[in-house]
């Protein structure tokens, strides 16, 4: 960073210390990943970048210039009249483009000139994502996790979220990835974040975690949804003590239809989900389980899918995944109601001792 410039920047260090994050970049580049918490504000929209880029192509970088400088001051005016009018003169905004460049150097100078203390991102978005993907291998090592474990429908989200109102840390790789984990596990009405998005999101999650106490999260497989744990962390996950929960059959179909009773309300969806066990199962047993569906018989067809499909899926991958699991320590539990949960995760929290 040169001297001239060191007035007017700030590194990744600095992000807890500014009011707002302005990302610049254009709609499809936020969309993508983006800072946590950056709003966007974009002085190029995504046919703008388009066309600007192609005449410093296809023409010459100062045609590129003059029309670039026409939209941009264009844009900048109207986030400042849309976002930005009822700032005070000690707001402190953060902005940043893909590499720190002239987009964010733009918003930059015209908000300075006003007389809000603005800064630009040294080495922008580009610099924020190998921060990322650094800390990503450094993170996980620092942390102490404690494993849930147990086959589909025991109840490991919902004592997360238990533990979660119990004051526990914890990491929610479900949440963060907008999937419930299983073949049938899209959440209803979302779509899954893009890789980076999630790693981000992961990055986030990590840096606010206290080392000196332990950390819950459920056992995962490597991919959660079409979304795969970055390495270090999977493996760190896999060395970690697991606590294995049991319940009875009755007690775990109980919690699978109240968990997945956006499916039963969309019986079409639900069938072509179950087309996919096809490869695993042969057409006639899916089609058996899809005549269930039709029939709404709901609770023979959640028996059928824990006892055929994923306690022996189960047995066959995600019981040796952890490699602590042959070890762990039972919780039993004769419901999954929320009460029940809610006073296991008051127990768990009482008996977790700090990490020395």
């Amino acid at each position: 960073m040169s001297s001239h410039s060191a007035p007017f920047s700030a590194s990744i260090d600095q992000l807890d210390e500014f009011d707002t994050i302005i990302d610049v970049r254009s709609p499809a580049e936020f969309a993508e990943d983006h800072i946590p918490g950056a709003i966007n504000c974009p002085v190029l929209d995504n046919e703008e970048r388009i066309r600007v880029g192609t005449l410093y192509k296809q023409v010459s970088p100062f045609e590129a210039r003059k029309v670039g400088a026409a939209l941009v001051s264009r844009n900048i005016a109207r986030h400042i009249e849309t976002h930005f009018l009822s700032k005070p003169k000690g707001w402190k905004p953060l902005i940043y483009c893909w590499r720190g460049g002239q987009r964010s150097g733009s918003m930059t100078v015209v908000l300075g000139q006003i007389g809000w203390a603005a800064r630009r991102l040294e080495g922008g978005y580009k610099t924020f994502r190998q921060r990322v993907l650094a800390d990503l291998d450094t993170l996980p090592p620092t942390l102490n996790f404690r494993i849930l474990c147990g086959p589909t429908g025991s109840g490991k989200t919902a004592l997360l979220d238990a533990l979660t109102a119990a004051g526990e840390p914890v990491l929610d790789l479900e949440g963060l990835a907008v999937h419930r984990g299983s073949v049938l596990g899209g959440e209803p009405n979302t779509v899954q974040p893009c890789q980076k998005a999630f790693e981000t999101a992961l990055w986030s999650a990590l840096r606010g975690l206290d080392t000196a106490r332990p950390v819950w999260a459920e056992s995962e497989s490597r991919r959660v949804g079409r979304l795969h744990l970055p390495s270090v962390l999977f493996e760190r996950l896999r060395d970690s003590e697991c606590l294995r929960i049991e319940a009875p059959l009755a007690a775990r179909v109980d919690h699978l239809l109240e968990r997945y009773a956006d499916l039963i309300a969309d019986p079409a969806d639900f069938n072509a989900k179950l087309e996919r066990l096809a490869g695993q199962h042969g057409h006639q047993r899916v089609g058996e389980w899809q005549a269930l569906v039709s029939a709404g018989v709901w609770r023979a067809l959640a028996e059928q899918l824990v006892t055929d499909h994923y306690d022996p899926a189960y047995r066959r991958g995600g019981e040796g995944l952890y490699r602590r699991s042959g070890a762990a320590e039972v919780l039993a539990l004769p419901a999954l109601d929320d009460a029940t949960l809610a006073g296991a995760a008051e127990r768990l929290a009482e008996q977790t001792p700090l990490t020395p």
